[in-house]
């Protein structure tokens, strides 16, 4: 994709408040989400611990589910093809043996900087202050989100965002530990079926200092 290709979808994308209910990603397209989430994961994390995790709910049972979660926008819910609960695992230190492991193994990374980096940042993040953590989960997990976002819009699908749910309950109503997982966002998926309505930015230089 290039800078204009990816300028294009970043202007088009909308938030969608309601779709068509009758566009559904099937079975037999989950491989399309799956490459939408895998391309959504090259996103930058910090020391690429990739923190986030996804639940992609999309039978009628999950939605119904969520939808008593997340009262206020129970139409997006209904309406779209799928959502994605975004969520931040706590303890994704636990995986940094086989992210680092792999980058060996694949030719990214020699092993003696393999086993440097991970005996002076395991032990940073295994005994890491939980509001520290929390901070370092929530942006590389927005990161991830808005990346999601925009490959799902060059892969033709419309989005939202949804920061209004029962955050402190649906960890567990997806059976998740919500000691571990940190709910970020939901997202919205689908086929839009109104066009989603333009919002007034700020001009740059309200928002911008130059130094």
């Amino acid at each position: 994709m290039t800078t204009k290709d990816f300028n294009e979808i970043a202007l088009k994308r909308r938030s969608i408040k309601k779709y068509d209910p009758s566009v559904k990603i099937s079975r037999e397209e989950m491989e399309e989400m799956e490459e939408i989430l895998t391309e959504a994961m090259r996103a930058p994390s910090s020391v690429n611990m990739q923190p986030w995790r996804f639940v992609v709910i999309e039978t009628p049972e999950g939605k119904e589910k969520l939808a008593e979660l997340a009262k206020f926008n129970s139409e997006q819910v209904h309406t779209s093809s799928a959502v994605i609960a975004v969520f931040g695992d706590m303890n994704n230190v636990e995986y940094a043996d086989e992210i680092f492991g792999k980058a060996v193994e694949l030719g990214y990374m020699p092993q003696d900087i393999k086993e440097q980096q991970l005996n002076f940042f395991k032990p940073i993040y295994e005994n890491m202050p939980k509001a520290d953590m929390k901070d370092i989960v929530l942006i590389d997990s927005g990161l991830v989100s808005m990346q999601l976002m925009l490959v799902a819009r060059a892969h033709g699908y419309d989005t939202n965002p949804i920061g209004g749910y029962e955050k402190e309950l649906i960890a567990e109503a997806f059976g998740l530990d919500k000691e571990r997982y940190l709910p970020i966002m939901l997202i919205s998926i689908g086929k839009a079926a109104s066009e989603g309505h333009a919002s007034y930015r700020l001009p740059v230089n309200t928002v911008t200092t130059w130094k």
